[in-house]
Order: structure tokens, then sequence, then C-alpha cells
């Protein structure tokens, strides 16, 4: 059985009060198939959603860790770190904020520069989630084309009643779909860890 290493990041929706449901959906999900190694990585606004106790005993890094973990020259840089411990990396949710940021290349907390560092031959899932007035906004699309062009697969949002009483599309999409398309995706992630690893074989 081989070993997958899974990077679940969340940002500032609300649709993040699902992230201990998805984590634990697709642990139970993928481990009969994998051997999962998970950990998550969360915006400082993510945590007005999920506190870090709800996701318990999965390991998990905030801006806070990012700044703490480095002291001088020589120590670990925790966003270059996860972004080669990770052979998959799942946003769910993207807000439309931190959608704005990938797209311009703006990494001004952990998970931004965490993805800034990604390698885009390992696969990237994102699931955009926010109110329906600001995914119909035209930016909206022309953004997520330019992730998708980078080889990112997208989830696309639901309609539904939102939590702020609107109707309409905008909700992240339901866990078990999430959960399918990321075991979807883990034998293409294997295979670039493995091109990698020669890769960096080569060199030395």
């Amino acid at each position: 059985m081989q070993d997958c290493n899974i990077l679940f990041c969340a940002t500032a929706s609300v649709a993040t009060i699902k992230l201990p449901l998805l984590i634990k959906t697709f642990i139970k999900e993928a481990s009969p198939h994998f051997k999962i190694n998970v950990k998550y990585c969360l915006t400082e606004k993510a945590l007005h959603f999920v506190p870090k106790n709800e996701l318990v005993p999965v390991e998990g890094y905030t801006d806070e860790d990012e700044w703490n973990s480095w002291k001088k020259r020589g120590d670990p840089v925790l966003h270059i770190d996860l972004s080669k411990w990770a052979d998959l990396l799942v946003i769910a949710p993207l807000d439309a904020n931190s959608l704005a940021k990938i797209a311009t290349g703006i990494c001004d907390n952990l998970l931004l520069c965490t993805i800034r560092a990604w390698d885009i031959r390992k696969p990237l899932i994102f699931c955009p989630a926010m109110n329906t007035k600001m995914w119909n906004h035209p930016i909206t699309s022309t953004q997520i084309d330019i992730l998708k062009s980078w080889g990112y697969t997208e989830i696309p949002p639901i309609a539904k009643v939102l939590m702020c009483g609107d109707s309409g599309v905008g909700a992240m999409a339901e866990v078990p779909e999430i959960v399918r398309i990321i075991i979807e995706n883990i034998p293409k992630s294997l295979e670039i860890r493995s091109i990698i690893i020669d890769e960096s074989e080569c060199k030395t």
C-alpha cells in the first residue's frame, strides 16, 4: 500500500466549518486503498470558523507557526517544507479574497506562500465558496481560469440557500464529491512524486 501526503487548506469562508467532516470522511474513504498522511493549513481568518481543537489529532499549521519556526538562518522555512511534503493540496473552501491573491501571485500568509511555492506538476484541487453576487462578478471566472491554466482542478460551487440567507450558486461543493475527486487524483500525485524523486537523485 502506497503512502500519500495530503495537505488540506482552508480560507476565510463560512464553509470552513465543514473542514473537520471533510478530513474525517476523506481518511475513512481513502484509508482502505492508500496509507494516508494528512496535515492542514489555515489562514488566520479561517480560525474564526473552525478552532484547532476540532481538528485534533490531525497536525496543522497557521501563520503563527510560520513565524515561530524560524529564528535564524538555516532554520526550516515552513511554507517551503509543506510544499515539498505534500503530494496533493486541497483548498476547501477557497474564498474570493484568497482566489484573487493566488491568481495575481500575492502570498502574504502561510497558506498562500505554500501555494506560491507549489510544484504545479503536482495536483492542486480548489473548491470556491462565496456569496452568489461575488461568484457572479466577471473577475471571478477570469481568476478561476488562471488557476485552471496552471493545471489546478476546480470543484465548482453549488446552488443552495447560503448562510447569509441568499439563494444561488456559491456554496462549496458537497463533501462526498470533494472526497471522490481527491481520491481520483491520488494516483497522479504518486506518479509525479516518483518523477520528482528521480530528478532529485539525478542531481546528487
